[in-house]
């Protein structure tokens, strides 16, 4: 939808979709989590280092936001994040008070390596019962999803 249109009611199949969507998505992270090695990194830890990768140093505060989760759910992300050597903190030269958050080059050899047991998975999956089209619009729905979870 651009900027300026406003929905005056719900379209005709946007709660289905919604509601395909909840269902879809609570599956697939339910099945995420059953195929997570032990000693690998955890989806929180996944996606702080995607975010610090895509968005650039930030706060932890900040991370939290992003992910919608308490900047104390955060912190303890961050913390072993801190401990396994991928994330470093360094004083906001702007606000002494405050540490941002980078990545350092091992947290940063994490995210671009994308190899870990659920990425294996999913890769073998795709590339074994998906068509070439249908990994097109799975590929496309993506950025879709993340934005729609974004505004949750």
């Amino acid at each position: 939808m651009s900027d300026g249109e406003a929905r005056t009611s719900e379209t005709p199949g946007t709660r289905e979709t919604a509601n395909r969507l909840r269902i879809a998505i609570g599956a697939f992270k339910r099945r995420v989590q059953e195929t997570a090695k032990s000693g690998e990194l955890s989806n929180p830890q996944i996606t702080a280092l995607s975010r610090l990768d895509r968005l650039g140093p930030m706060t932890a505060a900040g991370l939290a936001r992003r992910e919608q989760i308490t900047p104390q759910a955060m912190g303890t992300t961050v913390a072993s994040l801190e401990k396994l050597g991928l994330v470093m903190r360094k004083t906001d030269p702007q606000d002494a008070r405050r540490a941002i958050l980078r990545l350092t080059p091992e947290g940063l050899a994490a995210v671009h390596s994308g190899r870990n047991a659920v990425v294996d998975k999913v890769t073998a999956a795709l590339e074994d019962s998906f068509t070439d089209a249908e990994i097109e619009t799975l590929s496309a729905a993506a950025p879709l999803i993340e934005r729609l979870a974004e505004l949750l």
